[in-house]
């Protein structure tokens, strides 16, 4: 059941929460709306188990695996042996919108509207720059993070473990990050330290991470060769075995409506809609296309700067509404000529990731008060 929240882990009033423990929330599509670089406060949360109690300052990182010289060190050896760089980023949870794939056939999981990202800025270490600190052996294919968080449906019970390709591991603007949006990272967004891996979904920007392993192998972790697969229709999510489907890595293109309020009752004539795009990987998005008529004719957004290259992009429309009952429609096409697709029915998939079909929301536009007919 989702619920607003009061200030649990310091989140505010308007986040929707999912779950209390563990905790998850998703972002107030509200705030969002207003905030091109989320709030702390505000910023969406995910996690499969409690929040892990750790000192800062016994807290240790080892870096090992395919490496010359395996690493281990403190927070303070972290902050002050590399550089430090800043990345504003939008993280997104696989499960984003997953709300619209449950209205196809029943899903297990968190019902997350289209507030399951948020985007901040995040300061650390370039894990490139801790990689090369090791000496990581040029035939590995793959970097695996660990943390110290259990959760209940790992089966068997595991720490929380994820990986990437080396490729996308030694890009610049992947960081073992320390702070977010200014101030030391809070322990609900995983402090001390924490992986982010912009263009990815948000799994595999581990939080709480304490183990980086260079290796020729994808983790076996169970949220990286079991949990985040996008399985075919008619697996049973609970029994499908490591490995099957595909596993989850770069975000798809995807947009939200943001405002007005799907439901909302608003006066006819010009209306003002904004809401947010996002691709995956390094992929720009190209152009935000908005419809009135159910996708038979468009319009297109105009395109906000993206507050980075890792970050969603704002747009924003005026449309004139006549009265009655209107559905508004937003479409989003990336650098790669990729487009959502228009319905969930051809997305559905058992465990309710990356659904990203056209952004939908039902308005009811009203005569003005003063208006003759």
């Amino acid at each position: 059941m989702t619920e607003r929240s009061g200030t649990a882990w310091g989140k505010s009033h308007d986040v929707i929460v999912h779950q209390s423990e563990p905790f998850n929330a998703e972002s107030s599509l509200a705030v969002l709306v207003q905030q091109p670089v989320t709030s702390t406060e505000d910023f969406y949360v995910r996690n499969h188990g409690p929040v892990p109690e750790l000192d800062p300052r016994l807290w240790r990182l080892s870096v090992d695996g395919m490496v010359d010289r395996p690493l281990e060190m403190s927070l303070e050896d972290l902050q002050n042996r590399f550089e430090h760089h800043e990345v504003v980023a939008t993280l997104q949870c696989a499960g984003n919108r997953r709300s619209g794939l449950a209205k196809v056939h029943d899903i297990p999981g968190h019902p997350w509207g289209p507030g399951a990202t948020s985007t901040a800025t995040w300061t650390g270490a370039r894990l490139t720059d801790v990689l090369a600190a090791a000496g990581a052996q040029n035939s590995a294919q793959h970097v695996a993070f660990e943390a110290p968080d259990v959760a209940p449906e790992a089966t068997p019970p595991q720490r929380f473990g994820a990986s990437i390709p080396i490729a996308k591991a030694t890009g610049d603007e992947v960081l073992l990050a320390w702070g977010m949006n200014g101030r030391p990272l809070p322990a609900v967004h995983g402090a001390p330290v924490r992986a982010i891996v912009p263009g990815f979904i948000g799994a595999r920007s581990v939080k709480w991470i304490d183990r980086v392993s260079v290796q020729a192998d994808p983790s076996q972790n169970f949220f990286q060769s079991i949990a985040y697969r996008l399985l075919p229709p008619g697996i049973d999510p609970y029994s499908a075995p490591p490995g099957d489907g595909l596993a989850l890595g770069p975000l798809t293109v995807n947009s939200a409506i943001l405002a007005p309020d799907d439901g909302a009752v608003v006066p006819a004539g010009r209306t003002a809609v904004t809401g947010y795009a996002l691709s995956g990987d390094d992929r720009g998005i190209a152009r935000v296309d908005v419809s009135v008529d159910g996708g038979q004719s468009w319009l297109q957004a105009e395109l906000d700067e993206p507050p980075s290259p890792w970050a969603w992009t704002p747009w924003r429309i005026t449309l004139e509404l006549p009265p009655g009952d209107v559905e508004i429609t937003a479409r989003a096409w990336d650098t790669s000529a990729a487009v959502q697709p228009e319905h969930e029915a051809h997305l559905w998939n058992p465990k309710g990731y990356f659904n990203n079909a056209w952004s939908r929301i039902h308005l009811t536009a009203t005569e003005r008060q003063g208006m003759s007919a």
